[in-house]
């Protein structure tokens, strides 16, 4: 058995590339089958969060003909940051990471994006934002979660042409987009899940930032929860990375999206343009409203809204789409 090289999407801007990975122990199980129903896919999912890490691992990054060397974390994650003095491309270009295993090489290729030269940046949260989870209702979202393979899971109507439109405004040229992150609570144990589902519904492609990997099944039953700071890190990291874009935050009112929106939007007051929150209950939350007022006040474009068509129109209506 050989140990298991994952690979995720990484980001570079003009002085230095970030990509990033796991390593795996050796395992006979198979990986995360997308097409499985109900009981099979449960036992797929249950599968997911009892994979075992590998600390201490040796990891190469192939750059311009030398190998980078480091060593995966505790949890078996590893991240490479690299400066970088050539001159890159834009768009979504190629890299390559391996590992040894009794003296064989395990040679694994991945993506990064360089954002191609523009002014937006769309940063959006994943569960209950696009992707129907029942956040509220916890054992109704674990039950979806195991029951509900990736092609019977559903997104809210309106969520993906919104998100296309997004992605190609102010761009003439079909393959420019503009920069696109999903950041969420979900763990990395979830990464293929999410990156399929966005596939399958024709979202943009874009840099996942997910949760610390679990390794035990108790954590498949609190997945998603717990602490968020680790949301509102990431989304500064990425402000921080590309400083001279302008944001739309994109999120719900199922946990913290607008708590977190709001602070910071207040540490980047000439950044953030809009933000959108969906509406997952009945009504709307006073403590979002408050926010997003707050938020408002700042000179921040707001939609707090139940349908995405709400969403398109006021898209359309500040001039963020046509």
């Amino acid at each position: 058995m050989k140990p298991v090289l994952k690979l995720y999407r990484g980001y570079a801007n003009e002085q230095e590339l970030i990509v990033m990975g796991h390593v795996f122990k050796p395992t006979t199980k198979e990986d995360y089958d997308f097409q499985k129903r109900k009981f099979k896919n449960a036992k797929s999912v249950i599968r997911m969060f009892r994979i075992k890490t590998q600390a201490n691992a040796d990891v190469y990054l192939e750059r311009q003909g030398i190998k980078i060397h480091t060593k995966t974390l505790d949890d078996g994650y590893f991240k490479f940051c690299i400066p970088i003095k050539e001159v890159l491309g834009y768009g979504w270009m190629d890299y390559r990471v391996s590992i040894f295993h009794e003296g064989e090489e395990i040679s694994v290729k991945g993506s990064y994006v360089r954002p191609h030269e523009g002014n937006l940046g769309f940063i959006s949260d994943i569960d209950d934002t696009f992707l129907v989870s029942h956040t509220r209702n916890p054992l109704k979202k674990l039950y979806i979660l195991l029951f509900r393979n990736v092609n019977d899971r559903k997104i809210f109507d309106g969520a993906v042409p919104h998100y296309q439109a997004l992605s190609t405004s102010g761009r003439n040229k079909k393959n420019e987009q503009n920069a696109f992150f999903y950041v969420s609570s979900s763990e990395w144990n979830l990464y293929r899940f999410i990156v399929q589902f966005t596939e399958i519904h024709q979202l943009p492609r874009a840099v996942l930032l997910l949760k610390d990997i679990k390794t035990s099944l108790t954590d498949l039953f609190i997945t998603g929860r717990g602490d968020h700071n680790h949301k509102f890190e990431k989304i500064k990291h990425i402000l921080e990375f590309y400083p001279n874009l302008e944001y739309t935050l994109l999120g719900d009112d199922s946990q913290h999206d607008p708590y977190l929106y709001e602070n910071i939007c207040k540490i980047f007051p000439v950044t953030v343009k809009a933000v959108y929150i969906r509406q997952t209950g009945k009504h709307k939350k006073a403590k979002s409203e408050d926010a997003m007022k707050n938020m408002e006040s700042l000179g921040v474009q707001v939609c707090y809204f139940k349908d995405s068509n709400e969403a398109i129109e006021h898209s359309k209506r500040i001039g963020l789409i046509k």
